[in-house]
């Protein structure tokens, strides 16, 4: 069971931290769907990120405190070189495209490749169709993605970051898919210590302060 937590962090003891990344065409949207994430704000003025920068915000899942770094990086090609620092750590990644502008979701399968080569092969996806507001200027058809999704096994959902639509149950399909597959590592962490030796994934906490710090992956679960 999820439930949304207030916006900022509180002086709550935080269970886990969750690193995500945005990734996907420059004016898709990226920033506007983390600012209303993180801060329930939507900016019409909204200026192309430069680089890269991230946003956090403390939810609950089933009773645990679950802070998400999310971390937002310009869609433009010469940003392009911050990807491995960018994609370390990650556990869970938001593939955005505009529902209105086919190239972008066109590019989509190209960000996916570039997402499996850099991030960790167990990393959580969601595929993200931005602008739903502007239904009338549609140029994706939602029977396409829902195809692709299906044969790339991703997540699948249409936002509009401008109305606060599904912006919300994006970020929280995400978590709590993470979230359960953490606890489920945990679970048999547990099981495989009949050494006295601790799993890598044993405890309470999951931190990743910063891109400078990796996950281990199923392979390196047990020490």
């Amino acid at each position: 069971m999820a439930s949304g937590g207030g916006y900022g962090d509180a002086s709550q003891k935080i269970d886990y931290v969750f690193k995500l990344v945005l990734i996907g065409d420059s004016a898709v949207g990226k920033s506007q769907i983390l600012a209303r994430f993180a801060r329930n704000e939507f900016s019409l003025d909204s200026k192309a990120t430069i680089g890269v920068e991230f946003q956090t915000r403390t939810l609950v899942i089933d009773h645990k405190s679950v802070k998400a770094q999310i971390w937002d990086t310009a869609g433009q090609e010469r940003y392009r070189a911050v990807t491995s620092a960018y994609y370390r750590g990650a556990v869970g990644a938001m593939l955005v495209y505009d529902i209105t502008k086919r190239q972008t979701f066109d590019h989509i399968p190209r960000w996916l490749e570039e997402l499996r080569s850099h991030a960790d092969k167990n990393i959580v996806i969601i595929l993200i169709g931005n602008k739903s507001d502007l239904e009338d200027q549609r140029a994706v058809p939602t029977e396409d993605v829902n195809e692709f999704a299906q044969k790339e096994g991703l997540f699948f959902l249409e936002t509009s970051a401008l109305q606060a639509t599904n912006v919300e149950s994006a970020f929280m399909t995400l978590l709590t898919e993470i979230f359960n597959i953490v606890n489920k590592k945990n679970l048999i962490a547990g099981e495989n210590q009949s050494n006295g030796n601790p799993a890598s994934l044993s405890g309470k906490k999951i931190i990743i302060p910063g891109p400078a710090q990796e996950i281990p992956s199923k392979s390196k679960c047990c020490r």
